[in-house]
């Protein structure tokens, strides 16, 4: 397992990707609008992804592709900046006490309000894995190396980042915030309404609540999954946890999945990371994990595995230097895994 860590690689995606990325897709279900189950709308995101100019566009999509023996077998994505030329909705939880002195009575109450809080942030997500790699911490590689090309395009990136999780659902494949609250809006079955937003975004601001929504008036089951991510997501909250993000008290306008947020130079993987220039390729032994990073914009990409720090630079395993394709002289970025 550890000799596979060491030759997937992550890296733009590439129009080859799209049945990989296709078959990725069709396999995650309802929710993960921003990764459609459609070739076409996959091909004209990663054509838009390419086209971005520089390291990245303002609100391009930037699509990352795990490749494993040059095949997708998983994929990731970041939004340099998020509602700037259409909004960013979410629900903003807010907590609300009234008391009556008199009966000595206290009363606590939630309420959901529209909000665009999240206007001009970077968004990390679309976060998707073959299941044939768990256990390998495919996951992970896939999940940091996208700060470490936050990291190395600091430049284009805002001060906040953002991610959103999907909302959970029941075993039938239904969401509970949905049926008691989005359906009443929007007056569309829940796979509708996700597609929609991704495509006729108005859509939202027409229909969406105009006041602010008390919890205690849904039912029991759409209160309770309020805040929480589906169960395929948890491993990923964990993740970002993590790495600083914290939950501010925003989720997602239709599934009610969280919103979790992080100063982008407080990221771990951004902070703890460093730039150094390749002096060797030796062999190494895994004692010294790493995750590296080689290349920008179109060309960066992400491995993991051994790496020496030495006077002047850092030693890389020759099993790595090669997935990465550097050598001598390169500079890279590193992180411990």
């Amino acid at each position: 397992m550890r000799n596979l860590d060491q030759t997937i690689v992550l890296r733009r995606a590439r129009l080859e990707d799209v049945e990989g990325m296709y078959r990725l897709a069709c396999c995650a279900g309802p929710g993960m609008s921003n990764l459609p189950p459609d070739r076409d709308r996959l091909r004209e995101k990663i054509e838009r992804s390419l086209a971005a100019p520089g390291a990245c566009g303002v609100q391009e999509t930037v699509l990352f592709a795990l490749d494993v023996d040059g095949e997708a077998r998983g994929i990731a994505a970041v939004w340099p900046r998020i509602g700037l030329e259409r909004p960013f909705y979410s629900y903003r939880i807010d907590e609300h006490a009234s008391a009556c002195a008199r009966l000595d009575l206290a009363v606590t109450t939630r309420t959901l309000t529209l909000s665009t809080e999240f206007t001009g942030a970077a968004e990390v997500g679309g976060l998707l894995l073959d299941k044939a790699l768990r256990g390998l911490n495919a996951g992970r590689l896939v999940a940091r190396a996208r700060y470490l090309f936050i990291a190395e395009h600091r430049a284009a990136f805002p001060d906040r980042v953002i991610a959103e999780l999907r909302g959970w659902q029941d075993e039938s494949g239904a969401s509970p915030v949905w049926e008691a609250l989005g359906r009443r809006f929007y007056a569309l079955p829940f796979p509708d309404a996700d597609r929609l937003s991704m495509q006729e975004h108005d859509f939202i601001a027409d229909l969406a609540p105009r006041h602010p929504i008390y919890l205690d008036l849904l039912s029991a089951e759409a209160q309770a999954a309020v805040g929480r991510p589906h169960d395929d997501g948890r491993a990923a909250m964990k993740m970002l946890l993590d790495e600083g993000f914290a939950e501010p008290g925003y989720v997602d306008l239709f599934d009610g999945g969280p919103t979790v947020c992080a100063a982008t130079d407080d990221i771990r993987t951004i902070r703890d990371s460093r730039r150094a220039v390749v002096i060797d390729v030796a062999d190494l032994d895994d004692t010294d994990d790493h995750l590296i990073a080689a290349g920008v914009g179109q060309d960066f990409r992400v491995a993991r595995g051994g790496l020496r720090c030495e006077a002047g630079g850092v030693v890389l395993a020759r099993a790595l230097a090669k997935a990465l394709g550097v050598a001598p002289g390169d500079r890279v970025r590193h992180v411990g895994f």
